[in-house]
């Protein structure tokens, strides 16, 4: 009796999960892969159910796509992992008469969102005391691999370092036709050409490794750029920012800590604003907790071949952000990194860290599912990328990932038809 009711469930689960995947083929048919919008474009869908460890729906889940800032979960998760319930903002060794320290590449430093300040009121208040700072422990470039290089002066593209300041972005307020003023005040006097005559829209422009600034004529006012962040701007920037001489030192051991932020305070803001700064900054913390240093490539070699080894398809990984286009995932692995963050995170965590419907970059989406549906959205040219979690109307909780590559189509009909999609998984599940 016992082996005729198994027999029995099973078929009926067997049945139970074709059924599903019959009507979720016609539902992804009719909403996303017959919509106009991306009628010729590549498209990959995964629907998990981790409680059953059974795929809903595959449609090219194992192919490769450009995954836009989807890129973030793998960052997210490595973070959530190796950087701790708190940011480890310097790390330092004090001496009778100096104090080394080192950077730990912590964006949350001298960042107006953050008004406690620890790593700043230790060097301020050491007043009687030089400082020396250690650079050895950075070993990466200003600009990621694959980034768009005439982007390279706007705010969504700040370039990354060691000791990041003020987010690595400067701002020039024009008070008259020939006074101006700029945040941080160091820059003030690195103008090269100023042009009183350049009314009423203008920019502030530089070179790519300079931080020479012009200003130029606009068709809008352009106020905010990245500066570069070499080893001797920041010195300087931070010497200016201290009232303080700032010395070199190189290849010391500096084993005391001073924390910033908590580690979630950043991590939201990374995923609900999809902030590629702090996604890159976030990727070389890590970095320098696991390796002892600062690099890019070889903290995601690292990952990969550890904590990722088991995804399904292996990643071409290169940057924190995703403005690279050479980042390749598949939906699988989206889906699979996501399920690894529920297992050791939990979803308590996640839904803090993850923007609902109606928040975030889904502001305009699932508002209806707000506190349903937790997920991380992605957009380059021709890139429409949405993963995350999805809790259905009867209760069970499912792990998706959808990837648009090469649509010749407006970013929010691609949003819309997607929407359609899940939304109706929620509704009939």
């Amino acid at each position: 009796m016992k082996a005729k009711t198994f027999v029995t469930f099973a078929c009926t689960a067997f049945l139970w999960s074709c059924t599903v995947q019959k009507q979720l083929q016609k539902t992804a048919q009719q909403y996303v892969l017959n919509d106009p919008a991306l009628q010729t474009a590549h498209v990959g869908i995964s629907v998990y159910e981790p409680a059953t460890d059974k795929y809903w729906f595959n449609y090219q889940g194992d192919k490769y796509f450009v995954p836009a800032s989807n890129t973030k979960l793998p960052i997210c998760y490595a973070a959530m992992k190796y950087l701790g319930d708190s940011l480890v903002g310097l790390t330092y060794k004090e001496y009778s008469d100096k104090i080394v320290f080192k950077g730990t590449a912590d964006p949350t430093f001298l960042n107006s969102e953050y008004k406690s300040q620890p790593v700043y009121n230790f060097l301020k208040n050491n007043y009687n005391k030089k400082l020396e700072w250690d650079y050895s422990n950075w070993d990466d470039d200003a600009l990621g691999n694959g980034w768009s290089w005439n982007d390279y002066l706007e705010t969504y593209m700040a370039h990354r370092s060691p000791l990041p300041m003020y987010g690595n972005l400067l701002t020039v307020k024009i008070i008259t036709a020939d006074s101006f003023q700029t945040t941080p005040k160091y820059f003030q006097t690195q103008w090269m050409t100023f042009d009183s005559e350049l009314h009423p829209a203008v920019t502030v422009t530089r070179d790519l490794f300079s931080n020479k600034l012009s200003v130029v004529k606009g068709q809008t006012n352009k106020l905010t750029i990245t500066f570069h962040p070499d080893l001797k701007t920041i010195e300087k920037l931070l010497s200016d920012t201290l009232k303080k001489e700032i010395s070199f030192q190189v290849n010391s051991e500096t084993k005391s800590l001073i924390h910033s932020q908590p580690t979630d305070s950043l991590l939201k803001p990374m995923m609900h604003r999809s902030d590629n700064f702090f996604a890159e900054q976030s990727l070389l913390m890590v970095s320098n907790e696991v390796l002892g240093y600062m690099n890019n490539a070889k903290i995601i070699d690292t990952i990969l071949k550890t904590d990722f080894k088991d995804l399904p398809q292996k990643p071409r990984w290169v940057d924190g952000s995703g403005l690279s286009r050479y980042n390749l995932f598949t939906p699988q692995d989206m889906v699979a990194i996501l399920n690894k963050m529920k297992n050791e995170f939990g979803m308590e965590r996640i839904k803090n860290i993850l923007p609902t419907g109606g928040t975030g970059t889904l502001s305009n989406y699932y508002v209806k599912d707000s506190g349903y549906i937790f997920a991380k959205t992605g957009t380059l040219s021709g890139v429409v990328a949405l993963s995350g979690f999805l809790y259905t109307q009867k209760g069970k909780l499912l792990i998706f990932s959808t990837l648009v590559n090469n649509h010749n189509a407006s970013a929010s009909g691609v949003r819309r038809a997607v929407e359609k999609f899940i939304e109706g998984i929620r509704q009939n599940y």
